[in-house]
């Protein structure tokens, strides 16, 4: 059987492009009202999309006010929240959010996705990330944040207590005989005890092994711990390469090092971020991209900037060259993005901003038929098993995709009519895992 591919929606913030919720005819309210999620989730899995994503942030104060007030972002729903609402009002989709291993806590984190687990019978998604905004540090009691290898060391750990938590019970040790009185068996209890270098955690978890043994991980780095995360831990991949070509060095690399950590290959799937805008014709869709943009202010273009480059970039002349940036403790792949970028196309600070405040990832811009060639090509060439897609606006975005772009995809073989089974592993073809302290 010919590879598929796999269709995660990116939905907090309902998309990325800083100008989405002033597109004409787009609900500007779309990404903190709930009747507006609930809707879209339904027609995302109708289309039969293996995930709706969701990112998470904890900090607003990240951009002066002048752009703060120009941002959709400043109110979210909390992600598990809003997740085990829509678990009642869909039944296949995967649900997946972001928990930071730096600002939270293991028992915290294994007990949310164990409880979103059993409550969408198998659906839930782990998003490991680090937390690459420093802002957010202050909101937790820190006036510094952690180094970057730091924060990877501790993810590292924390992986290994929330998967020891989930396997605290056997999958059969709740027996629930009314009859004798016994409701759970102390022999299949474990409790992990865990004494590391950065954590220390006793267990066992107060919730049953979860649905899928593990909900699906998912891990979003692309640095080179990042990356080296990814291939011990992760079931799934988001990321962002700027073409097909960094795209399938990514892929191999990663794939690569799964094989060195004894892992199989297929039992991760990479899934690039995707924004993707639909047009009867290519010039048609190049002028919706063109109008997004040019809805993008300044005041947020610059903030955008510089949250990418962890640097202030507010007093930069907006008409000369980018100036030599230091590193910072932000994200190490978002700013090489940046710079690479400024580098190739000869931008000014202006432009570059201007880009970079909208949307400047990886872009399918064409009719359904043109983006469902550049999808199967990643697909055929080991670019990516799927794509993490990002809507340009809603609702008229996600319709054209999931109206026009995916029954051409179906038509093709590409893509699933319908669902294989209930759960995400299901969907995404990976294993359950087997619970390390019970056989």
């Amino acid at each position: 059987m010919s590879k598929k591919l796999h269709l995660t929606a990116f939905m907090r913030p309902v998309s990325l492009h800083t100008g989405s919720w002033r597109y004409p005819g787009s609900y500007p309210d779309a990404n903190f009202n709930f009747g507006h999620l609930k809707s879209f989730a339904k027609k995302l899995e109708d289309a039969k999309f293996d995930a709706f994503f969701m990112a998470d942030h904890l900090a607003v104060l990240n951009m002066p006010t002048e752009a703060l007030k120009r941002s959709q972002t400043v109110t979210s729903f909390e992600p598990f929240t809003l997740l085990s609402a829509l678990a009642a009002v869909t039944d296949r989709i995967g649900l997946a959010a972001t928990a930071s291993t730096t600002f939270d806590e293991p028992y915290h984190v294994a007990r949310r996705f164990a409880s979103l687990d059993h409550i969408s019978n198998g659906r839930a998604a782990w998003n490991i990330v680090t937390t690459s905004n420093p802002d957010a540090a202050r909101n937790f009691g820190r006036d510094e944040h952690l180094e970057h290898s730091d924060r990877y060391r501790r993810a590292r750990e924390f992986y290994d207590v929330v998967t020891g938590l989930w396997d605290s019970f056997a999958d059969d040790a709740f027996v629930r005989d009314q009859d004798a009185g016994i409701f759970v068996d102390p022999a299949k209890i474990h409790v992990l005890d865990h004494k590391g270098r950065e954590l220390q955690v006793r267990g066992p978890l107060n919730i049953a092994r979860p649905v899928q043994g593990w909900p699906v991980v998912v891990q979003a780095g692309q640095s080179e711990p990042g990356r080296q995360l990814a291939a011990e831990t992760a079931e799934a991949v988001f990321c962002s390469p700027r073409d097909i070509d960094a795209a399938k060095a990514l892929y191999a690399d990663i794939k690569g090092r799964m094989r060195s950590a004894g892992r199989e290959p297929d039992h991760l799937k990479i899934l690039p971020a995707a924004f993707i805008v639909i047009g009867d014709t290519e010039d048609e869709a190049k002028a919706k991209r063109a109008r997004l943009d040019s809805l993008v202010h300044y005041d947020s273009a610059i903030a955008s900037l510089s949250i990418a480059l962890g640097h202030d970039a507010s007093g930069f002349d907006p008409d000369a060259p980018l100036p030599a940036i230091p590193e910072s403790n932000a994200s190490k792949s978002g700013r090489e993005t940046v710079l690479r970028l400024a580098e190739q196309e000869k931008l000014t600070v202006r432009q570059l901003a201007q880009r970079y405040g909208g949307y400047a990832g990886l872009a399918f811009v064409g009719t359904p038929e043109t983006i469902a060639d550049e999808m199967q090509a990643w697909l055929d060439q080991s670019a990516a098993d799927g794509f993490t897609v990002v809507f340009p606006f809603l609702p008229q975005g996600l319709d054209d995709v999931t109206g026009r772009l995916v029954p051409v995809l179906q038509r093709r073989g590409l893509f699933r009519s319908e669902y294989e089974g209930t759960t995400l592993r299901e969907h995404l073809g990976l294993p359950r895992p087997a619970n390390r302290f019970f056989s």
